[in-house]
């Protein structure tokens, strides 16, 4: 990075903690698998992708040697990985699809850590000029913008047996 002084610094730091908080949100999914001992509700598709994402993004930040992308995507894929081993575990064989008009399977929680990290990267990549940043954290902003108008179209119910937030 630069030295762009404190503004860049105090950038470097809420890409780190909103990423870090987007990582941890898949910690609720973990304890509930743990305490259900199955997937439940749980969708598996976001875990890989994001692992995906960040062994991308640890390769690009150690070839770059940006401290701030190696240390948010070595922890974000130690997470992910023990988040798909979890789900791995407690899958299981036939995996049912159900088409509804419901949130219940949407992680609110990760739609907003979602946004906040993405546009935060996006800033971060514009201050340093550097595309590679900015322009792959556009479709999060973009996808979790339109979670949440479906999020706004179809309310969560409020009998939920799991709910996201759990603490």
């Amino acid at each position: 990075m630069e030295a762009g002084g404190v503004a860049d610094s105090f950038l470097s730091g809420a890409c780190v903690l909103f990423t870090l908080g987007m990582f941890s949100t898949g910690l609720s999914d973990l304890r509930h698998m743990q305490r259900t001992r199955s997937v439940d509700s749980i969708q598996f598709l976001p875990f890989l992708t994001t692992d995906v994402n960040n062994l991308g993004w640890l390769s690009y930040g150690v070839l770059k040697g940006d401290g701030t992308l190696i240390i948010v995507n070595t922890v974000g894929a130690v997470l992910q990985t023990l988040y798909i081993l979890t789900y791995l575990h407690y899958s299981p064989q036939k995996a049912k699809i159900i088409q509804t008009k419901s949130t219940q399977r949407l992680s609110f929680s990760l739609t907003i850590a979602t946004l906040l990290s993405s546009t935060s990267w996006s800033i971060y990549g514009f201050r340093l000029r550097d595309p590679y940043i900015t322009v792959p954290n556009l479709p999060g902003i973009l996808t979790s913008l339109i979670r949440l108008g479906l999020f706004c179209k179809y309310p969560a119910e409020h009998d939920r047996k799991y709910r996201l937030l759990q603490t």
